[in-house]
C-alpha cells in the first residue's frame, strides 16, 4: 500500500502553505516573460508584466486538501508586453513563496490569451493550491 494523508491532514497542510502567502500583508502574483528559473529560490527570470494582488487573506480554509483563493485584484496597466512564461507568488513581505509556468492551457497557470499587452490589463479569476493525498 501506497503512504496516504487523511483529508484533515492534508488541509492542514494546505492551510499551512497558503496561510504564508498572508505574512506581511496582502501576496502578490508577478507575471514574467520567459521560462520558470530552474530553482524557486532562483534570481527573477524573464520580463515583468505584471502584479496581480491577493486580498488580505488570500485563500479560505482549505476542504479535503484544496484551498481556493478568495479574490485577486487584477493588473489593469501591465508594465510590458510579451507572453506570459512564468509566474511567482509572494508573500505580503516579499518573500518568494512559489512558482510555475503560465501557458494557455497547459501552464501551472492558464491564460485565455498569453499574450500581454503594455497597459492592458492582466486578470485571474480563480486559483486553487491542493496538497496531494
Amino acid at each position: 500500500m501506497a503512504y496516504r494523508l487523511a483529508n484533515l491532514t492534508r488541509s492542514a497542510g494546505c492551510d499551512g502553505i497558503v496561510d504564508r502567502i498572508d505574512s506581511g500583508g496582502a501576496g502578490t502574483i508577478r507575471i514574467r516573460t520567459g521560462a520558470q528559473p530552474t530553482n524557486v529560490d532562483d534570481a527573477d527570470s524573464g520580463t515583468l508584466l505584471g502584479t496581480l494582488t491577493f486580498s488580505a487573506t488570500a485563500f479560505g480554509a482549505a476542504s479535503s486538501g484544496v484551498a481556493t483563493a478568495a479574490s485577486i485584484t487584477s493588473d489593469t496597466n501591465a508594465d510590458a508586453s510579451g507572453d506570459a512564461g512564468n509566474f511567482r507568488i509572494y508573500t505580503g513581505g516579499a518573500a518568494v513563496h512559489s512558482d510555475g509556468t503560465c501557458d494557455q492551457g497547459t501552464g501551472d497557470m492558464n491564460f485565455d490569451n498569453k499574450s500581454i499587452v503594455a497597459g492592458g490589463t492582466i486578470a485571474c479569476s480563480s486559483m486553487e493550491v491542493t496538497q496531494p493525498v
